[in-house]
């Protein structure tokens, strides 16, 4: 048995868990003063619905370095998004800090948003990086929407990564017109209140 596989029990569900040092993944259950308190939680990305403001507010921001990321409903446009939370876990875990990326469930946007920082940071593909997820946290569902964006970031992170080693010839044509997007995206998302 894979030493890093932990058995799976509905339960765990409601728990946080660690996709990788210091980036943990869970549901709005997870965010209780001690429970955050006892992993070791800096930083905090919550991820919030139109339709869930009133419930879910970031907790103890007098405590956490939060941002959040609110979308208009299941099928928004997160590529944009994807960048601003590279930023924020980077600098996170840059300090020597802890982040958790939660949502309402854990299971669908914000593991999307981890699926992107894992593929991205790690150089993965959309596929391995969602297989890795879910190993860590078994319940995660993304839905089409979020699949086909995971799917459409791979080839701009290795665009963007590309233009930034100075190799921008190597790109092809779709890359460097979806590069220009994704910086005009970033450019407008850069200018949102999202904390």
């Amino acid at each position: 048995m894979d030493p890093e596989y932990e058995e799976w029990n509905c339960n765990m569900r409601r728990e946080m868990q660690e996709i990788i040092p210091g980036l943990f993944l869970g549901p709005l259950a997870c965010t209780k003063l001690e429970m955050l308190v006892e992993a070791g939680i800096t930083h905090i990305v919550c991820v919030q619905h139109e339709k869930e403001v009133s419930f879910m507010q970031p907790s103890f921001p007098e405590k956490f370095k939060f941002i959040v990321i609110n979308l208009k409903d299941r099928d928004s446009i997160m590529i944009p998004i994807f960048s601003k939370v590279k930023v924020f876990v980077d600098n996170a875990l840059k300090d020597g800090g802890k982040v958790l990326v939660y949502g309402n469930t854990g299971t669908c946007v914000s593991a999307s948003l981890v699926i992107a920082y894992v593929m991205e940071t790690n150089h993965m593909s959309h596929a391995d990086a969602h297989a890795l997820v879910l190993k860590k946290r078994q319940c995660i569902g993304p839905n089409e929407t979020c699949l086909r964006q995971l799917k459409e970031y791979e080839p701009i992170f290795k665009a963007v990564r590309a233009h930034l080693n100075g190799h921008t010839s190597e790109m092809t044509g779709r890359q460097k017109r979806q590069f220009d997007e994704v910086e005009e995206n970033i450019s407008l998302i850069s200018k949102m209140d999202i904390c």
